[in-house]
């Protein structure tokens, strides 16, 4: 009796439990935020395929990555011979919109950063190390902006497969800006355009940091001009190594203004800067690109590589260049010199040699918070494995939380 009374409860218990079982599912299911793929002056087919290839890979609107997978006409672009980024980026609008409409795109642009290249501690692998910095407002211009980082796959049918970095905000996307209907996707048409830092089928890797001084106008006879963001463009496209991407840079005039417009005596405020390139590849090689002043002594007009020697093996945001002894970030500078010791001590008494891990350590301890100059706030750490052609990412100094991206 006991037994067939122990039964009734166990089947009564299991019966509840069947009765409960779809209500506690469906009670577990959560629906994520809605996703809005409003881009107003893109109709093409391919195009809006490509948009909605979009995706957000941490839940809070931060890190997306795209599958950037139509033409963007870089042959064109390189032929146009426009310089400046404003009007690179209505250039774009007018080649790759479907729909011009009346307002023409604006976009932000500045990089502070660090970045370093190295062999792996154990194993034959390259690594480069970058972090990119920069310090975003919100409109009352006292709010701080956290990034929204977008990965962009690329594969021309002409050129390298790579992975590249672009800054969101710079082209008016914050944070969790798919999940707002108003916001207008269209300009993420440029995105190749935008690229900070990024690495190619071939191992070649590149990122761009800022200096204090004004932009880079060059105009040598019979080369067409190229702005900063489409020479990275260019360079993993086109370039397997540092070599062929120097020799590649020496073909055109670099224009690193903002308009298309020399800066005014002495201007070193937002929207007036010059930058350098730091680049590394898989057979070892490595090199910093700077523009310095030359003959014209108006404008940095004079490309400048330095390169083959172990202190060179990092950089920040001053000019490495003895030829800049003096300028406001020449190599007396403060301007990133805390980073820059840091990094180079460290590679030094590593015999610049680092695992993966110690890599991204290496950029964590000079990773930056908010603070009073443009150039600091950590938005992401990449380590570039130049063997494997692979990128490990941090956002926003979170080095708990790490992804892993492979060219393919």
């Amino acid at each position: 009796m006991k037994r067939k009374n122990a039964l009734i409860v166990w089947s009564a218990i299991g019966l509840a439990m069947l009765i409960l079982l779809p209500v506690s599912c469906k009670k577990e299911s959560k629906k994520g935020p809605v996703p809005y793929y409003n881009a107003k002056h893109i109709t093409d087919k391919n195009k809006v395929a490509m948009i909605h290839s979009l995706k957000d890979l941490d839940g809070t609107g931060r890190l997306f990555e795209i599958n950037y997978d139509v033409d963007y006409k870089l042959d064109q672009v390189l032929a146009s011979n426009i310089g400046g980024t404003q009007a690179l980026f209505q250039y774009i609008a007018y080649l790759l919109y479907d729909d011009l409409g009346s307002k023409a795109p604006e976009i932000k642009y500045g990089a502070g950063c660090s970045a370093f290249a190295v062999d792996e501690k154990v194993g034959k692998n390259r690594l480069m190390g970058r972090n990119y910095d920069f310090r975003h407002f919100a409109s009352d211009g006292e709010t701080l902006l956290p990034t929204s980082a977008i990965l962009v796959r690329t594969s021309p049918k002409d050129g390298k497969k790579s992975i590249s970095m672009v800054d969101g905000i710079n082209l008016g996307y914050g944070k969790g800006f798919l999940y707002d209907k108003n916001t207008d996707l269209s300009l993420l048409m440029g995105l190749p355009y935008a690229a900070l830092d990024g690495i190619n089928e071939d191992g070649f890797a590149i990122g761009v940091l800022a200096l204090r001084e004004k932009p880079t106008v060059q105009s040598k006879e019979g080369q067409g001009k190229i702005a900063t963001t489409v020479a990275i463009r260019m360079l993993l496209d086109k370039a397997s190594t540092v070599k062929e991407a120097i020799k590649l840079l020496k073909g055109y005039n670099m224009d690193m203004s903002t308009d298309g417009k020399t800066a005014p005596e002495g201007a070193t405020e937002q929207g007036y800067s010059n930058y350098h390139f730091f680049m590394a590849d898989a057979t070892g090689d490595y090199a910093i690109v700077e523009y310095c002043y030359g003959g014209n002594t108006l404008t940095p007009d004079s490309m400048e590589v330095h390169t083959g020697n172990d202190t060179l093996r990092c950089v920040t945001n001053f000019y490495v260049s003895p030829s800049m002894w003096g300028r406001l970030d020449g190599w007396g500078s403060t301007h990133g010199r805390k980073r820059y010791d840091t990094m180079r001590s460290t590679l030094k008494v590593q015999n610049y040699r680092l695992s993966d891990s110690e890599a991204m350590n290496l950029l964590q301890s000079v990773a930056q918070t908010p603070g009073e100059e443009l150039t600091s706030m950590t938005q992401w750490s990449a380590v570039y494995n130049l063997t494997e052609k692979s990128v490990r990412l941090a956002i926003l100094r979170e080095y708990g939380k790490q992804y892993d991206f492979k060219v393919e």
